[in-house]
């Protein structure tokens, strides 16, 4: 005999667990090698974040920059990090976004309940990863980058 229907079905929700702990350690392999690079839209920079949202690269482009102020260059560089983090947060979330279903083979298993904003941050998801996301505070930062004028008397 091949067990109660209990029995067989603990066998099913062990073997789906198990299926499903090798995909997410797939997937946290696959993104481990993961970056996602983004220009400003002024093209002055170009920025490299990595699974983590954290800047692992930093160019500066054409000559732009020698002609910027301090400001404005801090916050084109802002701007294109803050575009970068969404768009990894948006692969991020593409790749474990599976594991949030329920399963269709045993439906006790409900998928696992994820708080994005507490893990990426609501700066990062409030325009939508990857869709400008972060771009309004990057640019209110902009706005509010300026040059000390008594910097200058200092130096």
């Amino acid at each position: 005999m091949s067990g109660s229907p209990y029995e067989q079905r603990l066998a099913e929700a062990i073997a789906e667990l198990e299926s499903t702990r090798a995909a997410v350690a797939r997937a946290e392999a696959e993104l481990a090698e993961a970056a996602v690079t983004v220009r400003s839209k002024d093209r002055s920079s170009e920025v490299t974040v990595g699974p983590q949202g954290e800047l692992t690269g930093l160019r500066f482009l054409e000559d732009r920059y020698r002609t910027m102020a301090a400001g404005q260059l801090a916050a084109s560089v802002l701007e294109a990090v803050a575009e970068a983090r969404g768009l990894m947060a948006r692969q991020v979330m593409d790749a474990f976004e599976p594991f949030t279903r329920p399963s269709t083979g045993v439906p006790e298993l409900t998928g696992v309940d994820v708080d994005w904003a507490r893990i990426f941050g609501p700066s990062v998801l409030e325009d939508g990863p990857g869709r400008d996301a972060g771009r309004r505070r990057a640019d209110d930062i902009g706005d509010e980058i300026t040059e000390d004028p008594e910097e200058h008397h200092h130096g």
